[in-house]
């Protein structure tokens, strides 16, 4: 099966366009499974509906996994059996009548406008504070994610038009604006950068480098957030997903629409997008107050 396995990943990675972090998960929880068979004796290729019942309760009863952690194994075999379908392994679908758990549905967290004043106007002064001061302004001014961050290269950023070009997942390119603060601190950091490198012959193309001139890592960027957070006396953990959070519900209740967040956000269903729908009560309070005919 492992031949089977890889022509899966690859299916995925070309056919699909799913992206990189994506196929590793989905390959090692379906190699998980594959493993499960073989401890069962059970070909994957005759797995029937009872198997798979089987296979759901020793994750959910069994192993005592998190229902995120059973909900994204149980999607990784329907994909898989899915993939035998069109390959024509298979004649029928044996997770046809598999479920997948609920998932309870989280409200992301996010910053205040308190919180992201001080973050911005943290004094940096060396150029690892002044490239994660821009990191932070860039991140809540384009609601990137971080992959999008670092892969972002110099001809990917105008700063004279005030735009950026990110390539999201399964590498589809989107524009998105940034405004003229974020395009001035860009500037005052590529400043910093041509100094921090003049003496080296060659750097790397992306925006954001690391202490020897190539392309900054994603880990890097969590460590610099978490360091600039502690810094600046912020209470919660800051990560990168937690600036695109605070991007998407500030425009949300700054009064965008949807449909534009779901344009900048990079999202392919509307759905998701619609869990920045959230208010604050506070603000909910003052609107009913404001709006309603007895408030």
């Amino acid at each position: 099966m492992k031949a089977l396995l890889e022509d899966f990943k690859n299916h995925l990675s070309f056919e699909r366009q799913l992206s990189p972090n994506t196929v590793a998960a989905y390959g090692a929880d379906v190699e998980s499974f594959l493993e499960y068979c073989e401890a069962n004796n059970k070909d994957p290729l005759l797995a029937d509906p009872a198997f798979l019942d089987q296979y759901n309760y020793q994750l959910r009863v069994v192993e005592h996994l998190q229902t995120s952690s059973v909900f994204r194994k149980t999607e990784a075999v329907k994909c898989f059996y899915k993939f035998l379908l069109i390959e024509q392994k298979i004649n029928q679908d044996p997770t046809r009548f598999l479920k997948s758990p609920k998932l309870p549905q989280t409200i992301p967290h996010q910053l205040t406008r308190e919180e992201m004043n001080r973050l911005l106007s943290y004094p940096a002064e060396t150029f690892e504070e002044i490239r994660t001061v821009t990191i932070v302004d860039l991140l809540y001014a384009a609601g990137l994610r971080v992959s999008e961050l670092i892969n972002l290269r110099l001809e990917n950023v105008n700063i004279k038009e005030g735009w950026v070009l990110a390539f999201g997942k399964g590498g589809k390119q989107r524009f998105v604006p940034i405004h003229r603060e974020a395009c001035q601190r860009i500037e005052n950091y590529l400043r910093a950068r041509e100094v921090k490198f003049a003496a080296k012959s060659t750097v790397g193309s992306e925006l954001f480098l690391n202490k020897n001139g190539r392309k900054l890592s994603r880990v890097s960027v969590w460590k610099d957030l978490a360091d600039l957070g502690r810094k600046a006396n912020i209470s919660q953990p800051l990560h990168p997903h937690l600036f695109r959070h605070t991007f998407a519900s500030h425009l949300l209740q700054g009064g965008a629409d949807l449909r534009s967040l779901q344009e900048m956000l990079g999202h392919a269903n509307l759905t998701t997008t619609q869990i920045y729908t959230h208010l604050d009560v506070s603000d909910l309070k003052n609107k009913h107050k404001k709006f309603h005919p007895h408030g």
